[in-house]
């Protein structure tokens, strides 16, 4: 995505200002060439479009929702200026390929987030500025200086409007339109991007002493975030019994919000203590490694011996092994799910006893 979106902005350079663009647009900032008010759409927009592919290629959030914006706004400068078709159908794609692959753009952060909103305000302060400056002529009074049009920039921007300059041309009043509406959405995503990760981050810190403060005992200490774990949890919660989680560190926490969760390593002494195991009804390690579960038993056994214990096993070869290690309870859903595929093909007979047997390994 990244290098489309390059690619992208570098044609829309092409297209208004020739093969040679790097120069031209060299000229531009020194002075020696004028810049026609037309090229300002395609000027910030394909700047723009340049920048953000940093961020596509980081995978954050905000660069994803700043640059489907300026696929948008390179979408309508390519139909008000009835460019070529093949430009049209190359920035559809684009779109379409943004909203597509939108869950690979995830990331979040304080630090991203800020650099991109800071990216993103500069682009529309320099596109306020040198379309105020270029079309100063079209102003009351005329905007004749630098320091002129990065004052009414401001003032439009933020729309404050003290009315001391006006535009007079339709031409100004579009230009001044575009930076009063690009403005408010530029401010409004920086600030939703600059703040919801510090929100979140102070109610993750909240909820999380609110975990480590609860008073745990008489309660389940479940392992794992597989299907077999999430629904023993839920079972659980259903006869209104109090569960304590444990899950590996690279699960998303908001997949566990809300509940009693404590990230870490299972068979890490100090979680263990942290999950009040000495005052559980019973430890079940439910995770999809068969070595893990038996490490965790056996880390469990070393902080107290009594406590119940409940483990999964997903292979027959690891099944004696696990045995070694000596849980109260084994079971076995996934071996026991073989054999009644089998026992079904083959017409044998299943009894309740057998089906006991099997599942919980007694």
């Amino acid at each position: 995505m990244a290098a489309l979106f390059i690619i992208g902005g570098v044609w829309l350079f092409q297209t208004d200002f020739g093969d040679r663009w790097l120069p031209y647009l060299e000229d531009i900032v020194t002075g020696d060439r004028e810049l026609s008010p037309r090229n300002l759409p395609p000027l910030v927009i394909g700047g723009g479009m340049i920048m953000m592919s940093l961020g596509l290629l980081l995978h954050s959030r905000i660069a994803w929702s700043m640059s489907l914006f300026l696929a948008g706004l390179a979408l309508v400068s390519i139909i008000w200026a009835d460019r070529s078709s093949w430009q049209l159908t190359y920035f559809v794609i684009l779109i379409v390929c943004l909203a597509l692959f939108r869950r690979s753009f995830y990331k979040s952060s304080l630090a991203a987030n800020s650099i991109f909103a800071l990216a993103s305000t500069v682009m529309l302060l320099l596109y306020s500025v040198i379309g105020s400056f270029y079309l100063g002529k079209e102003f009351d009074p005329h905007i004749t200086e630098w320091v002129t049009a990065l004052y009414y920039s401001i003032v439009t921007m933020t729309t404050v409007g003290y009315g001391d300059i006006n535009p007079v041309t339709v031409e100004a009043k579009l230009f001044s339109i575009s930076v009063i509406i690009l403005g408010v959405a530029v401010f409004a995503t920086s600030l939703t991007a600059i703040i919801a990760p510090m929100i979140k981050a102070s109610l993750t810190k909240i909820m999380v002493h609110k975990g480590n403060s609860m008073k745990r005992e008489n309660h389940y200490i479940v392992i794992g975030n597989n299907s077999l774990a999430i629904n023993t949890c839920n079972e659980l919660k259903d006869r209104g019994k109090h569960v304590t989680r444990i899950v590996q560190p690279n699960v998303d926490k908001d997949s566990v919000s809300g509940e009693d969760v404590i990230f870490g390593e299972p068979s890490d002494i100090e979680n263990l203590e942290e999950s009040g195991v000495k005052k559980a009804k019973a430890v079940i390690s439910l995770l999809d490694d068969d070595s893990e579960n038996a490490f965790v038993i056996l880390a469990v056994k070393e902080v107290c011996d009594s406590v119940k214990t409940v483990t999964a096993v997903n292979d027959t070869y690891n099944l004696k092994r696990v045995k070694l290690v000596q849980p109260d309870v084994i079971i076995a859903p996934q071996i026991l799910g073989g054999e009644l595929v089998a026992m079904h093909l083959e017409g044998e007979e299943v009894s309740s006893d057998f089906l006991m047997e099997r599942l919980f390994q007694q």
